[in-house]
């Protein structure tokens, strides 16, 4: 039962005691020990990372009326390994006049700045590698890294499309950043911490019930983060010619597209730590850390499939319309339900739970309410501007 419950705790036991049997000094083989659980969980991530390449493309070819991978091995699952091959025996190029140091470093920074996000994942109750007090801010300290990866790439590249391609995600990342770390002080508030277990430990009731709108203003602000349409600015093929990583071949090429797919499974890991309990799901948690490592994973492909479903239904927007769609609407409304949740949770700090939970649920809806209506306004604004009024009035009739 001890190591269903704590199995690192029991393996790292285990492995002190063969390590100083050896006559290895006891801090020296704690160091080996931590090499070896990085190492492992890298590993697993790693061949998580070839799985959602299936994943993704089968999902696609669901929703475009295809079949997708289904030649090599059963169902198509060994097609990524031979796509890695393929991409391994490339010929690794790298453009005349290009920064090679710079160049060559940027795919290894997009990979690294998604892998250190797990450092923070609570997998369980027992299974968590650092429990930092300012988990949220490093959530968008990391993340940062994966933008000055791409700024890297395509100024590396010595290539126009692929630098104006760079400054038009950057421009994306950064601007979505303010929207979703405004959103990630609501649940710190709830909890009364930034760090991912607390606020994990505190979801008796999942705070997506208490802040619905907080979840959905995460969700999208994360798919701008991760520059997936519709906010995908560096991959807009027509005008940009694959964007900031066009320069790129071979296993580089594919680390940038490993490292998207792996950062989309990993904020939606993070939007169900946030908003739905990660671990937690009705006291599986308690039976088995194997359980509630399960249902991380399970509720974090849920989000993951959620971002792909987005991605293949909706169109590519205008980045003038994106970025205005930000400053102008998505971030207020963040500000303004971050200023409406904290002064509600002060007033109610004494209230029973379902009052709480109520006032909060309804804020959020008539706070959305609001939105809609103020955005609708604005638009049919916009239009009579192009069109004229009588144009505009005959439409909306």
């Amino acid at each position: 039962m001890d190591f269903l419950q704590d199995p690192l705790k029991i393996a790292a036991d285990w492995l002190l005691g063969i390590f100083t049997g050896w006559g290895m000094p006891e801090i020296a083989a704690q160091v080996l020990i931590g090499f070896l659980g990085v190492l492992i969980l890298l590993s697993a991530l790693m061949v998580l990372d070839i799985f959602l390449v299936w994943v993704e493309r089968k999902v696609v070819s669901r929703f475009q009326d295809r079949i997708g991978p289904n030649r090599v091995g059963p169902f198509g699952l060994i097609q990524p390994l031979a796509d890695i091959i393929k991409l391994l025996i490339k010929e690794d190029t790298t453009p005349e006049g290009a920064d090679r140091v710079v160049y060559n470093i940027a795919p290894l920074l997009s990979m690294m700045s998604v892998l250190i996000l797990w450092a923070i994942v609570p997998l369980a109750p027992t299974m968590l590698g650092v429990d930092l007090n300012v988990g949220a801010l490093y959530l968008i300290a990391a993340g940062a890294i994966g933008t000055l990866s791409i700024i890297m790439a395509g100024w590396a590249s010595n290539n126009k499309y692929a630098l104006i391609g760079a400054f038009r995600q950057v421009a994306v990342m950064v601007s979505f950043e303010i929207p979703m770390l405004t959103v990630l002080l609501i649940p710190t508030i709830f909890a009364g911490s930034m760090g991912m277990s607390a606020i994990t430990q505190n979801q008796d009731i999942w705070y997506v019930w208490i802040t619905p709108l907080g979840a959905l203003i995460f969700l999208i602000a994360a798919i701008a983060e991760l520059g997936r349409a519709p906010f995908d600015m560096g991959e807009a093929e027509s005008e940009l010619v694959s964007g900031y990583n066009i320069e790129y071949s071979g296993m580089k090429f594919g680390m940038f597209y490993a490292g998207e797919l792996l950062h989309a499974f990993t904020f939606g890991g993070f939007w169900a730590i946030l908003f739905f309990g990660g671990y937690r799901f009705f006291g599986l948690e308690q039976v088995s850390a194997f359980l509630a490592v399960a249902v991380v994973v399970f509720k974090a492909m849920i989000g993951y499939w959620i971002i792909m479903w987005i991605k293949y239904t909706l169109l590519r927007i205008r980045i003038d319309h994106m970025l205005a769609f930000n400053w102008k609407f998505l971030t207020p409304l963040a500000f303004v339900l971050l200023m409406v949740t904290a002064l509600l949770n002060a007033l109610l700090a004494d209230a029973a739970s379902w009052f709480y939970i109520s006032i909060m649920f309804l804020s959020n809806v008539l706070l959305g309410w609001i939105s809609l209506e103020v955005a609708r306004v604005y638009s049919r604004r916009q239009r009579e501007k192009v069109e004229g009024p009588k144009v505009v009035e005959v439409a909306h009739h």
